[in-house]
């Protein structure tokens, strides 16, 4: 059997999340064993300068004597990150209004601190 084959016939339920440049992949496959275990997938795209693009994958592969532990601390954390933060996205990316701000912007006052801030000393004092 070809290992094409071999991958198709151990799939045994999926379903596709796509989250912008990001894709998720959740598939429940089978051992050789025919015991079942999970696979999640990230595919993130990446656009070369030539407009050529490329894919870069990570791959976790969890199995049933994990899952409840797993499954608790995914909890854990989903709900310890939208307690502290709520739903709203929070980043440059997301930010209808955002101007990053670059450090020719800047001016020298705000790079470099005020000579007041400093305190006076003489090297006999050290």
């Amino acid at each position: 059997m070809r290992e094409n084959d071999m991958l198709e016939k151990e799939e045994i339920f999926s379903k596709v999340l796509r989250a912008g440049r990001r894709t998720y992949f959740f598939d429940v496959r089978a051992t050789k064993a025919d015991d079942y275990y999970i696979t999640i997938t990230e595919s993130k795209k990446f656009t070369e300068e030539d407009g050529s693009f490329h894919f870069k994958k990570h791959k976790i592969y969890l199995y049933k004597e994990d899952f409840t532990a797993f499954s608790e601390i995914l909890e854990d954390m989903t709900s310890y990150v939208l307690n502290h933060k709520g739903e709203e996205v929070i980043s440059e990316r997301h930010q209808k209004d955002f101007k990053k701000e670059y450090a020719s912007d800047k001016t020298n006052e705000d790079i470099i601190p005020s000579t007041s801030s400093f305190t006076d000393i003489d090297f006999d004092d050290i």
